[in-house]
């Protein structure tokens, strides 16, 4: 009981964290489905693609009406990250041997690689976010478009392995390549983050995937309450001192899970 408690309660930060700065919603949830409710952890990547795009879609409506959407940024990179994360899940990771470098000294389990890759992932965040960056103005000028959709396809690639929305990295792409402004770059990213998600979770519906509704839909519904209070703190609070303070605690999640997958050689899926 005391588990579900805790993992509602993550449930609700990981929609603030979605609604203040646009991004960490898979950062969140993977750890919570698989440390506090016992989801495999390649079964929760998936999980995590329903929660963070369904969530993500009820925080890009607010985004949208506000006119916070630099939509020529979510064409040239959302397209080609929807289309690569979609492959990815439907292609590449049920085609991922368990384990993983069979017999080889890399050989690990599937689970253990899919949260080793995504704690890594999380301290590259981690740095991204802690970084101090100017905020860029919202305007084609100098956005190399061809960058941009090239970095599409690689961050799908990539989010779509680790079943993460990619907000971490979705967002400074937008501002550095994209040259798009915080405050576009965070409902932008919600818009390609909710369509990317539930089209990756449409791969792994496609793969026969067991889903638990009775677990998804509650914490789905928490997240969204979540996300509605992280937008009402985003309008007051300046993005540039969110982004720093969640650097710090992403980096602490993932030096957690990999002293548990690294080092505590008990902990067995």
């Amino acid at each position: 009981m005391i588990y579900d408690i805790m993992g509602y309660l993550g449930a609700l930060l990981m929609g603030i964290s979605l609604g203040a700065i646009g991004g960490g919603g898979s950062i969140f949830s993977v750890p919570i489905l698989v440390y506090l409710f016992g989801v495999n952890p390649v079964i929760a990547t998936g999980y995590s693609l329903f929660v963070v795009g369904t969530t993500s879609l009820s925080g890009s409506l607010s985004h949208i009406r506000n006119g916070n959407i630099n939509w020529r940024a979510v064409f040239f990179f959302g397209i080609p990250s929807i289309t690569s994360v979609f492959i990815t899940r439907t292609l590449i990771v049920p085609n991922i041997p368990n384990p993983v470098f069979a017999e080889t000294i890399f050989e690990v389990a599937k689970p253990r690689f899919f949260l080793l890759i995504f704690a890594f992932f999380m301290l590259a965040a981690a740095f991204a976010m802690t970084r101090k960056k100017k905020v860029k103005s919202d305007s084609d000028k100098g956005t190399n478009f061809l960058k941009l959709t090239s970095a599409g396809f690689f961050e799908g690639a990539l989010t779509g392995l680790v079943g993460a929305g990619g907000g971490f990295l979705i967002i400074p792409i937008l501002v550095l390549l994209g040259k798009v402004e915080m405050k576009k770059a965070i409902g932008s990213s919600l818009v390609i983050i909710a369509v990317k998600s539930l089209m990756g979770f449409m791969g792994d519906m496609h793969n026969d995937v067991r889903i638990e509704w009775n677990l998804l839909i509650p914490f789905t519904l928490v997240a969204i309450v979540g996300i509605i209070f992280g937008s009402a703190i985003a309008n007051k609070m300046p993005n540039e001192k969110l982004k720093p303070l969640f650097g710090y605690f992403i980096f602490i999640m993932a030096l957690i899970i990999l002293f548990k997958e690294l080092f505590l050689k008990y902990f067995i899926y």
